[in-house]
């Protein structure tokens, strides 16, 4: 077998892998959620754990709680290892090889992947910086067509962080169901609205899937606690999917998650405390950058900057070798010029980051 057909792009995610092997550094802007709790940071013991269960589809006492959290039905709620693998368990229900996808663009590249790794016919639409990013039902309305059987998006957008209403996810919606689509809505961010009950694009109608996880509100990514809403004939589908994929969940991390459910408000009440400290500083920072345009959300935990003149590769780079900081380079989002910088990590961290982000726009403008 020669070398290059082992590099097929169709079946890997560059961003993945630069984030595991390269993003790393002693000022790590590039991390996208709330830093990661521990386990003494949850009140737990050993009682009320076990690492075996009766076999079948979901832990009942978790189905149960993410039902009751999210207001929606036992029946149509899936779990799954984190939103990653709960993005590829939903589109891999939804969408045969050949199916026609609506992206939005700029788009998280893993979830792009996935839609090539699938074989989908992918087709594209803009949310512009010039719009703030929105996201225009027109946009899609321009681009979709009767064989168009799925529209992707994030929310909060994934990297930009700006967020999608509900009057215009119904449009989308509705767009969506004139040719019998449905929309993909991944979630995971918009629990930084620490809202509730929290909010879901979910009970906007049953053309609507969404996942989502404790992972990037809460700092429990090591709990892979990630779901699925969908309709039950559709979570049923993905559950007998689920086989082939992955069997049986670890069921210590299941029993974690029920309990990190019931500390939710206290998680929250901290993450959000720390969100507010750090947007501000980052305001600060943008404030007397003139070499820097920004959209800035109101909540979430990224942003995602463009440098006024070229591209921000030479930036990042010599941010991350001589003032060992790093944020994620926008060309993994196809967007060159911009860069996306978390706010979810140590305040001091932040604080130290954005000083010697400075100094690097500093040496490079």
């Amino acid at each position: 077998m020669k070398a290059a057909s082992l590099r097929d792009h169709t079946k890997q995610s560059d961003y993945m892998n630069w984030a595991k092997t390269r993003s790393g550094a002693r000022f790590n802007l590039a991390t996208s959620g709330l830093a990661n709790l521990s386990l003494r940071d949850l009140r737990v013991s050993l009682d009320d754990l076990e690492i075996t269960t009766t076999s079948g589809y979901g832990y009942e006492p978790l189905i149960s709680a993410l039902a009751t959290r999210n207001r929606v039905d036992p029946g149509c709620v899936v779990t799954a290892a984190g939103t990653s693998f709960a993005n590829h368990l939903a589109m891999a229900a939804l969408i045969n090889a050949g199916d026609e996808v609506l992206f939005e663009s700029p788009a998280y590249e893993p979830l792009l992947a996935l839609a090539h790794y699938l074989r989908a016919d992918v087709k594209r639409f803009d949310r512009q910086f010039e719009d703030g990013f929105r996201l225009l039902p027109s946009e899609i309305e321009k681009r979709i067509s009767n064989r168009t059987r799925l529209i992707v998006i994030t929310n909060f957008h994934n990297p930009t962080g700006v967020l999608t209403d509900d009057d215009t996810l119904g449009e989308i919606g509705k767009i969506a169901r004139k040719v019998n689509a449905r929309v993909l809505v991944d979630e995971v961010y918009v629990q930084m609205l620490f809202e509730e009950p929290p909010r879901t694009a979910f009970h906007l109608g049953n053309q609507f899937v969404v996942t989502g996880s404790l992972t990037k509100a809460f700092g429990l990514s090591g709990l892979r606690c990630g779901w699925i809403f969908a309709e039950p004939e559709l979570a049923e589908r993905m559950w007998r999917l689920n086989d082939l994929f992955a069997a049986s969940p670890v069921h210590t991390g299941e029993r974690l998650s029920v309990l990190a459910l019931q500390q939710l408000e206290g998680i929250g009440k901290n993450a959000r405390a720390r969100l507010d400290e750090n947007r501000a500083l980052l305001n600060k920072f943008l404030d007397q950058r003139d070499d820097l345009e920004t959209v800035r959300p109101a909540a979430g935990s990224i942003m995602f900057p463009r440098v006024k003149h070229g591209d921000s590769a030479r930036l990042c780079e010599i941010l991350r070798e001589k003032y060992e900081t790093s944020v994620v380079p926008g060309s993994f989002f196809e967007m060159p010029a911009h860069f996306r910088i978390g706010l979810g990590g140590d305040t001091e961290t932040l604080k130290e980051g954005l000083q010697r982000l400075g100094a690097a726009l500093d040496e490079v403008g």
